[in-house]
C-alpha cells in the first residue's frame, strides 16, 4: 500500500517529466525522423528564443506580476544589433560583442521602464507591459520604418554574426545559440535556488505584504526581474535574427503568449511565488516538442494552433489536479 502511495506521489511531483518523456516516446514512434540529430539540434536552435524569453517571464510571473512587452521588445533587440552591423569595429569578435551588448542594453531599459511604472508608480503588470509591448513595436518599426534591415555582405562582424546563427561550437558540435541557452539557463536556476535574489524574489510573490514588513525593498526586486526579462528577451531578438541573417520588426510577434504557456505548463502560478526555471524550461520543451511532431507529419498550420490549445489546456488541468493531490 506505502509502496502504491510513493509511487504515486512521485508521478504527481514530476508529472511533467513524465509528460514530457511521454511526448518524445509518441514522436519518436510517430515519425522516423525525429530522432535524428540534424532534427533535434534544428529543434534546440529554433526553441532558444523562446527559451530565454521564457527564463525572464517566469522571473516576472514569480512576482505575481506579468510581461505582455517580451515579444516586441524581441525585436527592438533584433533592430539594434542588425542596424549597428555596418558601423561597428570589423574585429569580429569585439564588433559582435559590442553590437549585443548594445542590444541587450537596449532591452533592458525598455524593461527597466517597465519595471519602475510596476513597483515604483504601482501600475497594474498587465496594462504597463501592454503599453510597453504597443510602443516597442512602434519603435521598431520607425526604426526600420517598416522594411527589412538586411546584414552586411563582406564584413568580418556580419560574418561571425551569420556563424552565431548557423554555425556549431568546434568539438561538442553543439550550435552557439544552444550552448549559449544552456549556460544562462543553469546561471538562472543556480541563481533562484542558491542566492538571496532568487528567495526574495519568490517570496515577494507568495506573501508580498509580509516581506515588505520584514524590510525587504519588494519594489527593487519588481525593477530588477522587468529589467533583466528585457535583457533577456532583446538577446532572443540577436539569437532570432542571426538565424535568418535580416532584422525585421516583427521578430517576436506572439512570443510573450508561448513564453505564458511555458512557465503555466511548467507549474508557475501566475498569482505569483511558484515556479521555477528548471520547470519551465520543460514547459518551453513540451511547446517545441509539439510543434515539432506536426510539422514532421505535415499537419496544416490552422490545426496546429488548435492541437497546441487544447494540449496546453491539458497540461495545465494536470498541474491543478496535481496541486490539489500534493494539497491533500
Amino acid at each position: 500500500m506505502h509502496k502504491k502511495a510513493g509511487v504515486a506521489t512521485l508521478l504527481i511531483r514530476y508529472n511533467i517529466f513524465l509528460m514530457l518523456g511521454l511526448l518524445v516516446i509518441a514522436s519518436a514512434m510517430l515519425s522516423d525522423v525525429f530522432l535524428t540529430p540534424q532534427n533535434l539540434w534544428n529543434l534546440m536552435r529554433q526553441l532558444v528564443p523562446l527559451a530565454l524569453v521564457s527564463i525572464g517571464m517566469v522571473l516576472v510571473i514569480l512576482t505575481g506580476g506579468i510581461d505582455l512587452s517580451v515579444g516586441a521588445v524581441a525585436a527592438i533587440g533584433a533592430m539594434v544589433i542588425a542596424m549597428l552591423l555596418p558601423y561597428l569595429p570589423d574585429q569580429a569578435a569585439v564588433g559582435l560583442l559590442i553590437g549585443m551588448a548594445a542590444a541587450v542594453a537596449a532591452g533592458s531599459l525598455l524593461g527597466a521602464v517597465t519595471g519602475a511604472l510596476v513597483a515604483l508608480f504601482r501600475m497594474a503588470p498587465f496594462i504597463a507591459s501592454l503599453a510597453m509591448m504597443t510602443v516597442a513595436r512602434g519603435i521598431a518599426f520607425m526604426m526600420s520604418n517598416g522594411q527589412p534591415v538586411r546584414f552586411p555582405r563582406d564584413t568580418g562582424v556580419a560574418d561571425l554574426m551569420r556563424a552565431f546563427g548557423s554555425g556549431t561550437v568546434p568539438v561538442l558540435g553543439m550550435p552557439w545559440p544552444v550552448l549559449m541557452a544552456v549556460l544562462l539557463i543553469i546561471l538562472f536556476v543556480t541563481v533562484m535556488a542558491q542566492t538571496k535574489f532568487g528567495r526574495l524574489v519568490i517570496a515577494a510573490g507568495s506573501n508580498e505584504v509580509a516581506v515588505r514588513l520584514a524590510g525587504i525593498p519588494v519594489a527593487r526586486y519588481k525593477f530588477l526581474v522587468y529589467a533583466i526579462a528585457g535583457g533577456l528577451s532583446a538577446f532572443a531578438g540577436v539569437v532570432a535574427t542571426s538565424r535568418t541573417a535580416v532584422g525585421t520588426a516583427n521578430t517576436g510577434f506572439g512570443l510573450e503568449l508561448d513564453a505564458i504557456a511555458a512557465c503555466v505548463i511548467g507549474g508557475a502560478l501566475l498569482s505569483g511565488g511558484k515556479g521555477t526555471v528548471l520547470n519551465t524550461m520543460i514547459g518551453v520543451l513540451i511547446l517545441g516538442l509539439i510543434g515539432n511532431i506536426m510539422n514532421l507529419l505535415s499537419v496544416p498550420a490552422y490545426p496546429q494552433q488548435i492541437i497546441k490549445g487544447v494540449i496546453i489546456v491539458f497540461a495545465v488541468l494536470l498541474q491543478n489536479v496535481s496541486g490539489e493531490a500534493k494539497r491533500t
